[in-house]
């Protein structure tokens, strides 16, 4: 009989595959986590692994790589399945070193079909292996340095809502986190620079993810210049490298004149395995969101309130509700993906999220891995968020366009949650008794 090793953390999703290939005389081997996942791999030598790619502790790829990189595991098969249709994340596993890719929900047929053709004798492998920060005071607060997506859009039309790219300050319990370190990074590290004086100053930076408009500020970010100060990053290993190989990519040279090795300040790059963890005092969530590649969001637990900060997200019904994806299963699983990102921000003192479109615009955009006004503003109020902030503006609006957004979102939302477009320089103190910007 032949061994399939399943690597899947939804208890649920895991048991009804795991059913079906008893059905079919496998001999199946569960793991909820791909850390677990590549241990059994090593004990067992499965002939298939069918592996989620959106994990806790150990995501999909880097169980590819794993495995692609022990010669036991030379001959074993892996089918990469997610709830993701990205063309992008699709190559992506296949350059890890998955053989064949499926979308969630798998239809039983399709599960079959390719657990078929890859016991096929004579099937070739498609991939070849591939060999602590001074007190701030007060009570917590947040602060805007970056509100722009995709690409900074500095100019005459983006003086109000301003033009860099994803970067928030919070203070809370005596932390400095920053959350993305876009081009806004920059003025924030002259702003600390200032504030500080010459302290020694701890910084914690969380990152999403590694798309350039949410990295491309650090090399600007004037604290890790200084031997004094210690910088800790935490994020999730991405698509094809880990995190220090990435953020360390865009200041080799002809990029850059200083390496990411060179810099004095006291800079350690942790990539997290856990979905939650602790900074400081502030307890810190994690979920996996729906955008190309390795995309996080993250809330933070404060003294004064929950901030949750989703820049880069797209709402799963919509873009599941194309022509030709209609069918019942897949609608039934967009909208449980989605309730889950519900249950992640409910009742959120303060939400910040992604809010690139209007309804028109996402037509043409849908599966960028961003969302529209009407989605984020449903989802908020579903969710009993407290206030909302539109986030990641489109480069291409202007301060008109954005507020003409924001008065469209404030009607839909009506005398439930507060809404308004996050803007460069607003500060908002965290205060569960009055949330106020």
């Amino acid at each position: 009989m032949k061994a399939v090793l399943l690597i899947e953390d939804d208890n649920e999703l895991r048991g009804m595959i795991a059913a079906l290939l008893r059905q079919n005389d496998w001999n199946v081997i569960e793991a909820e986590d791909g850390e677990a996942g590549i241990s059994l791999a090593r004990q067992h030598r499965p002939d298939i692994v069918v592996c989620d790619l959106l994990m806790p502790r150990c995501n999909g790829y880097q169980v590819c790589r794993v495995i692609r990189a022990t010669p036991d595991l030379r001959d074993t098969k892996i089918v990469m399945i997610s709830g993701r249709g990205y063309f992008t994340d699709k190559m992506n596993a296949l350059e890890a070193g998955a053989d064949e890719y499926l979308v969630k929900p798998v239809q039983p047929s399709d599960l079959r079909s390719v657990l078929r053709k890859l016991t096929a004798e004579g099937f070739p492998t498609e991939i070849q292996a591939r060999p602590v920060a001074p007190d701030s005071g007060g009570p917590p607060k947040l602060k805007f340095w970056g509100v722009r997506g995709s690409i900074a859009s500095p100019g005459p039309g983006t003086v109000f809502y301003g033009g860099n790219t994803s970067c928030v300050e919070v203070r809370a319990e005596g932390e400095v986190i920053v959350l993305d370190a876009g081009t806004g990074i920059r003025l924030l590290g002259l702003s600390l620079a200032r504030e500080f004086k010459g302290q020694p100053l701890n910084v914690t930076l969380l990152l999403t993810h590694t798309h350039w408009d949410h990295i491309q500020g650090f090399p600007f970010f004037v604290p890790a210049y200084d031997p004094k100060n210690t910088v800790r990053i935490l994020g999730y290993e991405g698509a094809r490298q880990g995190l220090a190989a990435t953020l360390g990519a865009q200041m080799e040279s002809p990029y850059f004149p200083v390496g990411l090795k060179e810099l004095p300040g006291n800079i350690t790059i942790e990539e997290l395995r856990d979905l939650e963890f602790n900074v400081g005092q502030v307890r810190v969530q994690a979920m996996f969101v729906n955008h190309p590649g390795i995309c996080v969001g993250y809330r933070l637990n404060t003294s004064g309130g929950s901030v949750v900060f989703i820049p880069d997200n797209e709402p799963f019904h919509r873009m599941r509700s194309k022509p030709n994806s209609t069918d019942a299963k897949t609608m039934e699983f967009a909208q449980q993906q989605d309730e889950k990102l519900i249950t992640f921000i409910r009742e959120a003192d303060v939400l910040i999220i992604d809010s690139q479109y209007d309804c028109e615009e996402y037509e043409s955009h849908v599966g960028w891995g961003h969302a529209c006004v009407d989605d984020v503003v449903a989802l908020a109020t579903r969710a009993g968020v407290r206030q909302l902030f539109l986030f990641h503006h489109d480069p291409t609006h202007d301060d008109e366009r954005v507020s003409r957004m924001l008065a469209h979102a404030r009607q839909l939302a009506g005398n439930g949650t507060l809404v308004e477009a996050a803007r460069e320089g607003l500060e908002v103190v965290l205060d569960r008794t009055s949330t106020k910007a």
